[in-house]
């Protein structure tokens, strides 16, 4: 065997080692997020400097049936099942989160579409304007995500009003329209809460899935400064997106936040005009046909639910 051959041969083996341990890493990969998500939630460490793996592709349909907390691929229609409801501002006053108050805030409204012009008007968002609020989106066979915001957010609100919490809303579709943008920062802020939650799910392209949470960045305009809610923010949000791993089975975006769940933004009204804790939470992608199934399931409404409001209560040391 000549020396050339023989390094060929080696190389040959090596790349095929390294192949091997590629595909391994690969396995493993979107495994190691959810731990890493999921120790981040039960520790709370939170910290600036920390960055988890970055997700691979996520699992096929088979594999993501089969994983526990997911409602799988067969959708059950959303508005077949009653949602959880209860007063506003309820809670009992005793348990684990007696004497917190939270803010859920579900995104859009269902009646936005009946009035486009007064939802386009610009409102002042602290560094610049914006349109007050929108239609939101929906899946391709009409199911709103309005409508899927505020049944999340009715369980949501069951489930933290159970351990003693007091639960404001911004809206219970009971609006015309919005509120606007600058209104739900403001609902927030008057009722002094410890954590509020913009309860969404994006319209992305097909192919693109996955939970994302959305934190304020640090700006400073007009009526926006977000310094003092930048850091416990964060914590809120890692907090979310632990625990929405945890009971859902979810994988993190494949589009956004670069495999780590967490986008940080400076657009949005709703963060950048609050003066407490708050994050906002895509649950998945509408516009995905694996991502609307579940989207569309009562059951994993109740899933998203309780992960959001594990999170919550993770974060306010319930």
């Amino acid at each position: 065997m000549s020396y050339d051959s023989e390094s060929s041969n080696q190389d040959s083996r090596s790349r095929r080692v390294r192949g091997r341990a590629l595909v391994a890493l690969a396995a493993l990969a979107p495994t190691a997020l959810a731990g890493w998500l999921v120790w981040q939630a039960m520790s709370g460490t939170g910290g600036h400097d920390d960055k988890p793996p970055q997700v691979l592709p996520l699992p096929s349909p088979t594999q993501q049936s089969a994983r526990p907390g997911t409602g799988g691929p067969t959708a059950t229609g959303a508005t077949g099942a009653p949602s959880p409801s209860a007063p506003a501002g309820g809670g009992t006053g005793t348990g684990t989160l007696a004497g917190k108050t939270v803010v859920i805030d579900p995104g859009h409204n269902p009646n936005n579409f009946r009035h486009t012009k007064e939802i386009n008007e610009p409102v002042d968002i602290g560094t610049n304007e914006k349109e007050c609020d929108t239609t939101g989106t929906e899946t391709n066979d009409g199911y709103t995500e309005a409508e899927f915001t505020l049944d999340v957010s009715h369980r949501i609100r069951a489930i933290l009003e159970k351990q003693g919490a007091k639960v404001v809303f911004t809206h219970d579709g009971d609006r015309t329209f919005g509120p606007c943008v600058d209104e739900r920062a403001r609902i927030g802020n008057r009722a002094k809460a410890d954590a509020v939650v913009s309860v969404h799910a994006d319209g992305a392209a097909q192919g693109q899935r996955g939970f994302h949470v959305i934190l304020p960045a640090k700006v400073k305009g007009g009526g926006a400064d977000t310094a003092p809610i930048v850091g416990p923010s964060r914590e809120l949000g890692v907090r979310i997106a632990g625990k929405f791993v945890l009971d859902t089975g979810m994988n993190a975006s494949n589009y956004v936040g670069d495999g780590t769940a967490l986008d940080t933004r400076s657009d949005l009204g709703g963060l950048n005009l609050s003066t407490v804790p708050k994050v906002f939470i895509e649950c998945g992608n509408m516009r995905d046909s694996r991502d609307s199934a579940l989207l569309k399931s009562a059951d994993w409404h109740q899933k998203a639910a309780q992960g959001i409001a594990d999170g919550i209560t993770a974060f306010l040391g319930g």
